[in-house]
């Protein structure tokens, strides 16, 4: 019994497409659930051709983006538009402990998929939906990416840039995937509420919601009654010690001094800017911050003296708190992801062995399940109409009624 995963057994629909709802699905499946994801024939989820999209590279054999937020899941096509459909959708709504969705909501209820109508089938259902912009509202019929809704709308997009900056892209997926960690953990939630009642529940998350919980500090600020924040000119920040700066092989390093007082001496001396040390501009957290800009500036010519690999060893000899900022591929051979098991290899893959992103979620008293394949589309369409109790005629019939495709 140790080694059962944690959810097996738990039945998981997915219905959702692109990022945040299936990788909240995903997640579940990390720790053993059973998941089937739905997806419309032919044409299957969009999200599968993503990893061939500029700027996207293309990894001959590897379709990375689909085996990370697909990863052990099974696929059957299924016509929603057809009325032959609605007996397998009841069908894996009876079979299922959760159910996954991010149809904006005309289109939940076009197609039959409202909150109310599928628990009348399964009382016990927890119902997850996701969407760009809530439930409720002038603009919850809107789509909402995560480049919309998550970084635009919610004014993380003005604020992480400089001044003068036009607001650059952010990274594909990053609000998606913080959003999909607040569904899964809604969906435990209920999943615990079922236990103590009995009853299912409706979890609801949004990106804009995400968005605002994420500049939450600027964002309260300003309804507190602050004024409006701005980008941070990185030549005039608040603090100079909490800026990045350029080194000599045009990398950046950051500092962060969360203890200014205790650290600023130590560092100003490591680095060879005696003087500043006894500088009676740069002696407190006031005149620091009152002359930020110049001690930016000094910081910006030691800087540009040595390349990162010597502040590297330098500030890590003197214990002082720093990052760097770290290229994709610097990241992707990190030992230190390798030794938190960050990383996870792809099982079965089918072309070679890879690793992949394991989710963020762990207890360390359960062991996940290995990251197998994302599967082809409509794989298991008929393994699993056969668990739902349909024959070979019965699933002839729904192909002849166009509910799921021929052969």
């Amino acid at each position: 019994m140790e080694n059962t995963p944690l959810l097996e057994g738990l039945h998981v629909v997915d219905l959702a497409s692109w990022i945040a709802g299936p990788a909240a699905a995903t997640v579940l499946g990390d720790f053993g659930a059973d998941v089937v994801k739905v997806e419309p024939p032919h044409v299957g989820d969009t999200y599968r051709a993503f990893s061939h999209v500029p700027p996207n590279p293309e990894v001959e054999g590897i379709n990375y983006s689909w085996q990370l937020d697909n990863r052990n899941k099974r696929s059957i096509e299924l016509n929603l538009k057809s009325p032959d459909a609605r007996g397998v959708l009841e069908r894996l709504v009876r079979w299922a402990d959760v159910l996954v969705t991010n149809f904006p909501p005309p289109t939940r209820a076009k197609l039959g998929l409202e909150y109310e109508k599928l628990a009348a089938l399964n009382p016990r259902l927890i119902y997850a939906d996701i969407t760009g912009f809530g439930e409720t509202g002038p603009d919850a019929h809107k789509p909402g990416f995560d480049v919309t809704a998550y970084w635009a709308r919610s004014g993380l997009m003005h604020l992480t840039r400089q001044p003068t900056a036009a607001p650059a892209l952010n990274v594909f997926g990053s609000g998606d995937h913080s959003t999909a960690i607040t569904l899964f953990a809604g969906i435990m939630t209920a999943l615990y509420r079922r236990e103590k009642t009995g009853q299912g529940a409706r979890v609801t998350a949004s990106l804009i919601a995400e968005g605002a919980w994420a500049a939450g500090c600027s964002l309260s600020a300003v309804l507190a009654g602050a004024p409006d924040p701005h980008p941070i000119d990185r030549r005039h920040p608040p603090n100079a010690l909490v800026n990045p700066y350029r080194t000599a092989d045009d990398r950046w390093l950051l500092l962060v001094f969360a203890n200014e007082d205790k650290e600023v001496g130590l560092f100003l001396h490591v680095i060879g800017q005696h003087e500043a040390a006894e500088d009676p501009r740069f002696k407190d957290s006031a005149g620091r911050h009152a002359h930020a800009a110049e001690l930016t500036a000094l910081l910006d010519k030691e800087f540009a003296t040595r390349p990162l690999a010597d502040w590297r060893k330098l500030f890590d000899a003197a214990e002082l708190t720093y990052g760097v900022v770290q290229t994709v591929e610097e990241t992707a051979n990190d030992p230190q992801l390798e030794a938190i098991r960050a990383l996870v290899p792809v099982e079965d893959s089918g072309t070679r062995r890879y690793n992949t992103i394991d989710s963020p979620v762990r207890l360390n008293q359960e062991q996940k399940v290995p990251a197998g394949p994302a599967p082809d589309l409509g794989q298991h369409t008929d393994g699993v109409l056969g668990e739902l109790g349909f024959d070979a005629t019965g699933i002839e019939n729904l192909r002849t009624a166009g509910a799921i495709p021929s052969r």
